[in-house]
């Protein structure tokens, strides 16, 4: 069972799942980076370019998803470095600082608050978010294109696609892509036609929303709202 919350860092968001059944799940694309708890251990889940297939792992998990470009600061480490990853915090970190981390998560009654104080620590140490970044993020999900996100921005486009590498771990045309799929599984969850999807979200036409979620999900839109 998948449950979620709004975290006290700002634009985060606290989850838990417990598999209920065996067998491979599908992590969309969303543009976010998360930290994650499972089976005693702390993992960085990277910026995804395609859907991310997991193994069944037996839960319980939990994590924080961070808000589109946040992490990094969080994290210490430009996203590109752990794009299409999950990665053992221990691997990334020194040892000493990962290992007292886990433990305080590890300590915690419950798994998911004790994560979440990680994140707000880590947060309160970090340097503020960059507001440039979250104007780009704005920009592309209400459908700007790239070359006039970074003409309002005063941005020039190899910045901003520089910029982009370290906070999203991809460019601005590929979270605009993200972004947009994300915009589609919204309204076709919501019951509109598929061809309305398309149009809304910013598709030429349902054949062009087929090919995206087809490359960015690797599936159907249909069996993606069955499952």
């Amino acid at each position: 069972m998948y449950a979620e919350r709004a975290s006290r860092v700002s634009g985060a968001v606290v989850w838990t799942n417990t598999p209920t059944g065996s067998g491979a799940g599908r992590v969309l694309p969303d543009g976010c980076m998360d930290l994650l708890w499972n089976d005693g251990r702390l993992l960085v889940a990277g910026p995804d370019t395609h859907a991310h297939v997991t193994d069944g792992t037996a839960g319980p998990w939990a994590g924080v998803r961070f808000y589109p470009g946040t992490a990094p600061a969080l994290l210490g480490m430009p996203a590109y470095e752990v794009r299409d990853r999950r990665v053992e915090l221990a691997d990334l970190w020194p040892a000493a600082r990962a290992r007292q981390l886990t433990a305080r998560v590890n300590a915690a009654a419950d798994p998911a608050g004790g994560l979440e104080d990680v994140a707000l620590r880590l947060a309160a140490d970090a340097e503020p978010p960059d507001p440039l970044l979250r104007k780009v993020v704005a920009a592309l999900d209400a459908g700007r294109p790239v070359a006039a996100t970074a003409d309002e921005l005063g941005v020039g486009a190899r910045r901003l696609h520089r910029r982009s590498l370290a906070a999203f771990g991809y460019g601005p045309k590929t979270l605009a892509r993200v972004l947009r799929l994300q915009r589609a599984l919204t309204l076709a969850r919501q019951g509109v036609p598929f061809a309305d999807t398309a149009t809304r979200a910013g598709f030429a036409d349902q054949a062009h929303l087929s090919r995206d979620v087809r490359d960015l999900a690797g599936t159907t839109l249909g069996e993606l709202l069955v499952g």
